[in-house]
């Protein structure tokens, strides 16, 4: 069990975020936010992947007032990605949003920021400042010699007191970057100065080949150490994917329930039968499955079944033949043509008898 940092709670629509709530799963939309129909989609196929709290860009008014078009027919709660213009913010707000994200340092004056803060009080609508290690204010670069963990976390706190003097606590607090040990670090230490709950994310991580692995050991490794509320992994291409990817993460840290998980082995020399081609298969055939199943596929049937014996169902290959298992007892021999059907019998067997 992860021992996690105590920080404060707000809630994004009805999703608890800090105090001890479950680790929330977010992403962002990459269709126009005047496209209804087509943002109105990916949202949907977000909130089935695994996704909580969506985030939406709106980069002018148009994008803004098509917002309660789009929240009248989505569940998920939505956050409005502001950026300069305190107006769009006050639009979002009248439109419904669950949550903003901006900073209050870049939309404009002080007048501004408190017709932001008042509204926001009013709806009680939550805010996420978000600093990125690509824009950094100069005069911090300048004191701290370029991008450093210290200077994304003086940013970030600037940002926090502008808020602080309005009086309005009801924030989360992201400071990202594209460096795994300078995401690392900045968290560390801002986990140490503020109790706010953090957003954690590897900004700019890269295509899934590559990002994925970035993410996982930059946003697994803080979310290890309790530091973390809710996290985004940042993939170009499909959002889906992302959404994916950060319950894997989840899954991976004994921190939430998602769909089955497959247990394979490595291969050796002992392996007889095509075994990354079997494990393929079934890991095609998993992923219609919700239900949090644990499958094992073994190559070698000397030492599969009990190598693998806390997995609720698996398989293990011989020279031609194979055995089905369930928590490591034996069931029956098969031919290896017959391993995956036969496997599946199994676990369609499993998942009809826990519905009773």
């Amino acid at each position: 069990m992860i021992d996690r940092k105590k920080t404060r709670r707000i809630y994004i629509g009805n999703v608890a975020i800090g105090d001890g709530a479950p680790i929330s799963v977010q992403s962002m939309t990459n269709t126009k936010t005047t496209d209804t129909e087509a943002t109105v989609a990916q949202i949907n196929a977000l909130q089935a992947a695994g996704c909580d709290i969506v985030r939406l860009a709106v980069p002018d008014m148009e994008a803004a007032q098509n917002l309660g078009n789009i929240i009248a027919k989505v569940k998920v709660p939505l956050v409005a990605d502001i950026h300069f213009d305190y107006r769009l913010a006050l639009e979002a707000i009248n439109q419904g949003i669950s949550a903003l994200r901006l900073n209050p340092g870049n939309i404009g004056s002080e007048e501004r920021v408190r017709a932001v803060v008042k509204e926001a009080k009013a709806h009680h609508i939550p805010i996420r400042i978000g600093v990125n290690a690509g824009s950094l204010d100069k005069t911090l670069l300048e004191k701290y010699g370029g991008v450093t963990a210290e200077a994304l976390v003086e940013s970030a706190l600037q940002h926090v007191r502008i808020l602080e003097q309005q009086g309005f606590y009801d924030m989360k607090i992201s400071l990202k970057a594209h460096d795994v040990p300078l995401t690392l670090e900045a968290y560390q230490l801002m986990s140490e100065k503020v109790d706010y709950p953090l957003h954690l994310g590897i900004t700019e991580a890269g295509t899934a080949r590559t990002g994925m692995i970035k993410s996982a050991v930059g946003i697994g490794a803080l979310l290890a150490q309790g530091i973390g509320d809710t996290f985004r992994i940042s993939l170009t291409g499909d959002p889906v994917v992302e959404v994916k990817v950060a319950n894997e993460i989840l899954k991976s840290l004994g921190m939430r329930e998602y769909g089955p998980t497959l247990i394979s082995c490595p291969t050796c020399g002992r392996t007889c039968i095509d075994l990354a081609g079997i494990a393929e298969q079934v890991e095609e055939r998993l992923s219609d499955i919700k239900e949090p199943i644990s499958v094992a596929v073994m190559g070698c049937v000397v030492n599969g079944p009990g190598e693998a014996r806390g997995a609720d169902v698996g398989i293990a290959g011989g020279n031609g033949v194979g055995l089905v298992f369930r928590k490591g007892e034996i069931i029956r021999k098969v031919d290896e043509k017959d391993l995956v059907d036969e496997l599946f019998k199994e676990i369609d067997a499993i998942l009809v008898e826990e519905e009773k």
